[in-house]
Formats: C-alpha cells, sequence, structure tokens
C-alpha cells in the first residue's frame, strides 16, 4: 500500500490549475486563430480518462458554439478506413503523453479530410504536437503515478479554453482566479473524502451519477475506482440510470452521487431521494450539504474541477483501505498502445 506519489501529483494541481489560468487569454487567442471562419462542428479524439475530459468538452464547446460537438469513433479511421467530409470542422485531440498512436493517427486523418486541429497535451513536442496546427500545452510536468490526476483537470482546464475560443461562456476571470484555492481547499480537506471510503467498505460494487456536466466526472469516478482499488464502479447519467441500471439498487447498494448549483441540480436531487427510498447508501458530493462539499457559487461548468479533486480523493483512500497500491495497478500502464 503506497499512493505517496498519486497524493503528491494531486497536490501539484492548484499550481498546474494556475498556470494555465495565468495564460488563459493568450491560449484562447491561440485556438480562435485557426477556428473555421465558419465551423460546421467539432469533433473530439480521445481515450481513457482524456475522453472523459472529452465529454466535459462536448457540454461546454456546444453550449458555447451553438453547432455540434461529436466524439469521434476512432476504430472507424484506424480499422474500418472511413472516408469522412470534415471541411469546416475544428478538430480536438487528446492524450496526456501525446503518444498513443491511434490519438494521433486519427488527428492526421481528420486534418487531411479538411478540419483545423488542436492538440490537448503535456507533451507539445510529441507526435501528437507535430501533428496538429496548435497546442495547447497542460504545463504539468511529469506524471508517473498511473491513475491520471493532474493532467485530467488539466484537461478539463483546456476543454473550457476551447469552449471560449468558440462562443461565450458562463465564467470569467474572477471564477478563474478562485478556482486553484477553491481546489487547494478541497485537497486539505480528506476526512471526508476517508469517511466516504470506510462507508463503501468492502463492496464488491459502486454506481456513481451525475448529471448534464457532472456526467463527466461520474465516468471519470468509476474508471479512478476501478483503477486504484479494484471496485466494480459504473459511471451513468441521472437519466440513464433510470431507464434500466436502476433496477440493481438494493438495500445497502453504495452510489455516489455529484451533484452541483445549475439546470440540473433538481434531477439529481430527485433521484437521490428515490436512491434513498430504495435502500441505498448514497454518498453526496455537492455544494449544497454534500457529505463531500464542493465550492459554493462556482459556475456549473467550472466546479467539474474540484469534484473531479474529490473523486481522486475517494479513489485514492478507497484503494488504501483496501490494501492496494494506486500509483501502480496491476496489468495498467501509463501509455496505452492503441491502434
Amino acid at each position: 500500500m503506497s499512493g505517496a506519489v498519486m497524493a503528491a501529483e494531486m497536490a501539484e494541481q492548484p499550481d498546474v490549475l494556475g498556470r494555465l489560468a495565468a495564460e488563459r487569454a493568450a491560449l484562447v487567442a491561440r485556438v480562435r486563430a485557426v477556428v473555421p471562419a465558419h465551423v460546421a462542428g467539432t469533433v473530439l479524439i480521445a481515450r481513457g480518462s482524456s475522453d472523459h475530459a472529452a465529454i466535459f468538452g462536448r457540454y461546454a464547446i456546444e453550449l458555447a458554439s451553438g453547432r455540434p460537438v461529436a466524439l469521434s469513433a476512432p476504430s472507424l479511421h484506424t480499422l474500418y478506413g472511413a472516408t469522412v467530409d470534415y471541411s469546416g470542422y475544428l478538430a480536438v485531440a487528446v492524450s496526456q503523453s501525446g503518444r498513443t498512436p491511434e490519438i494521433v493517427a486519427v488527428a492526421k486523418t481528420l486534418a487531411r479530410s479538411g478540419a483545423r486541429t488542436v492538440a490537448v497535451t503535456n507533451s507539445p513536442s510529441s507526435p501528437l504536437g507535430a501533428a496538429v496546427e496548435v497546442t495547447i500545452p497542460l504545463d504539468a510536468g511529469e506524471e508517473r503515478a498511473v491513475p491520471a490526476t493532474k493532467t485530467f483537470t488539466a484537461q478539463l482546464a483546456a476543454f473550457s479554453f476551447v469552449a471560449e475560443a468558440v462562443g461565450r461562456v458562463s465564467w470569467g476571470d474572477s471564477d478563474w482566479r478562485r478556482l486553484p484555492e477553491q481546489v487547494s481547499a478541497a485537497l486539505d480537506d480528506d476526512e471526508s473524502p476517508r469517511a466516504a471510503a470506510r462507508a463503501i467498505g468492502d463492496a464488491g460494487g459502486l454506481l456513481v451519477v451525475g448529471r448534464g456536466f457532472m456526467f463527466a466526472v461520474a465516468l471519470e469516478a468509476a474508471l479512478k475506482l476501478k483503477e486504484t482499488a479494484g471496485i466494480l464502479a459504473e459511471g451513468y447519467s441521472a437519466a440513464d440510470l433510470r431507464h434500466g441500471p436502476i433496477a440493481v439498487v438494493q438495500t445497502g447498494v453504495p452510489v455516489l452521487a455529484f451533484r452541483t448549483s445549475g439546470p440540473a441540480a433538481k434531477d439529481m436531487d430527485d433521484l437521490i431521494r428515490s436512491l434513498r427510498d430504495k435502500g441505498a447508501h448514497v454518498i453526496t458530493v455537492s455544494d449544497e450539504n454534500g457529505d463531500i462539499p464542493l465550492p459554493r457559487n462556482a459556475p456549473e461548468p467550472l466546479a467539474l474541477i474540484p469534484a473531479a479533486v474529490r473523486a481522486q480523493q475517494i479513489a485514492l483512500e478507497l484503494a488504501r483501505l483496501r490494501g492496494m497500491d494506486p500509483d501502480s495497478p496491476a496489468g495498467l500502464s501509463k501509455v496505452t498502445l492503441t491502434r
């Protein structure tokens, strides 16, 4: 049991986010310079944790741009040789290392098919950085623990910059000035995530749920719990959970619910009551009386970042409670060489 490396990298997140916030205006301008004059839409290319960041990107960019945003299916290009016209599209490829062959190949294919291209990566000099027109460097430093922490929250920040480059957003300078401090405050509170881990205990499975913007964090939290603690965690949107999977909820089943103020709050509140009525042990991560608190008055999209940190804390504490090493989960490596 360790987790020292994962914990240390988590602790770097306020500084990483602070550096990105300081470069925000310049990065937004850099992306805006390659956005097509009459943008047809945006396509996002990612895998793993980066795919969950891209789901946030889909919400933020489509809301800001008023144009469709899609998640690429990389195998359509790498395995099936799909021929698609991407003229008028902005393509954003995401990879922590910039070395996943599949992501690099699809970025190149979309560029040849007419897309304007942006990369979000921790390594601008990587093959992915070389394959695109503009790079948003995460500047997170080396990430040695297998579970992505500081690079994931940096990717969320990068997608918010892309959203700003294509349209109007709900946050501003003051929100970005507060964000690193909000993440620091979350990291200073390790007792509530530890209590959540004790509540989950030795359960064989776990549901994680969010709605709207928080759906991306629900998926990421489920992945982190699987990677670090070996628990069969499944992430759902509140709407999708109601369409069948809620049938597995029985007395004592642990459910981790991510909720923040905004258009999705009432639906999440209704779902939490329904789950508790069914006997589920619901642990809330919320800005209103949550078992694990989130900052109050943060714009809903940016609240994802401290929420993601909370997910990391729960995963770390549960892995330690179960005697597992979250720094080096069995069977996993830092770069997954999918093609």
